[in-house]
């Protein structure tokens, strides 16, 4: 039950570009690689712990084994041996496709899936770099509908200038698209459910057009205009900064200039820690890992401690 590390699971997209590799020294060898999923059990994406005697195992023949210590008891209530977290880093050198994620009762109903409510923190932007997040307006179906067939979906969109240390909710419902020179870390559910509305006319390397979702997305779309999406959080070094508290996950903010130890006895749930910048070793009572900009680790429950040995860096912590 020491501190897990992951090889991570590398995708290649038609927006993808260098920056996995370039800057979170990721193993890369293409040039457009647009993500980099850190801790997932998504059927035929599934984690692989990297380091201490568990090497080679998967993450979820683990929580099979120990559900209730590596998940937490009120996580195996909840979700069972389902890992209810997925994360990610995304390298943006194109603008992404408009999408847009069904809730729980849509998914579940057209997919046996959960919906997909996310996070996003900006680790690296471009100047002029942006992102799409909602309507610039109210908007009826009917008006929506229209907009797709005239090809003018870009009029009713609402634009987000971003900087590192930005961070966005992303309701499901809600229309958005990560813009060209963003590198972020996302958090969301366990959840590959996507619907495409908008792709920019690109053509993939076959020369076809990629799948839209049009039909599908009419009945999840939130077509309200809602500002409800940029996180405000303090910034305090060398404690915990609440970010996002929803039912799927909660988020902290870590700046650490010294070594810190955290008291968890009464946390009933494991720890993520996505390393931001810097480098640390994080250490439960069961061993100890090191960690670096661009890597995670995942905390079973059972610890009753976690510390972190560090000189200066900076952690998304992500619980239950």
């Amino acid at each position: 039950m020491y501190p897990l590390k992951f090889y991570p699971i590398l995708k290649e997209r038609l927006w993808g570009g260098t920056k996995l590799r370039d800057v979170l020294k990721k193993p890369i060898s293409n040039d457009i690689t647009g993500e980099s999923w850190e801790l997932s059990t998504v059927e035929g994406d599934i984690s692989i712990i990297a380091n201490g005697n568990l090497e080679g195992t998967s993450l979820q023949d683990y929580i099979n084994k120990n559900p209730v210590d590596l998940l937490g008891k009120s996580v195996v209530e909840r979700f069972g041996t389902d890992f209810p977290i997925l994360i990610k880093f995304i390298d943006a050198k194109q603008n992404l496709s408009i999408q847009l994620h069904p809730d729980d009762s849509l998914a579940k109903q057209r997919h046996n899936s959960f919906g997909k409510t996310e996070m996003w923190y900006i680790m690296q932007a471009e100047k002029d770099a942006n992102l799409i997040i909602g309507f610039n307006k109210d908007v009826t179906k009917e008006e929506y509908a229209k907009s797709i067939e005239n090809d003018t979906i870009l009029d009713l969109l609402n634009y987000e200038a971003v900087k590192e240390g930005d961070t966005f909710f992303i309701n499901t419902g809600k229309v958005h698209a990560i813009g060209a020179g963003v590198l972020l870390a996302e958090i969301q559910q366990t959840s590959d459910v996507t619907y495409r509305i908008f792709d920019f006319n690109r053509k993939d390397k076959n020369g076809n057009l990629r799948e839209l979702h049009t039909n599908m997305a009419l009945d999840a779309i939130d077509y309200a205009k809602k500002d409800d999406f940029k996180v405000d959080y303090t910034t305090n070094k060398n404690s915990v900064n609440e970010m996002v508290d929803c039912p799927y996950f909660k988020t902290n903010f870590l700046e650490l200039t010294h070594d810190l130890e955290q008291n968890v006895l009464e946390r009933d749930s494991f720890s993520i820690y996505i390393c931001l910048d810097g480098t640390a070793i994080i250490k439960n009572e069961f061993g100890s890992a090191s960690i670096h900009k661009g890597e995670t680790i995942l905390v079973p429950a059972s610890s009753s401690r976690i510390g972190f040995k560090t000189e200066g860096s900076k952690f998304l912590e992500v619980i239950i």
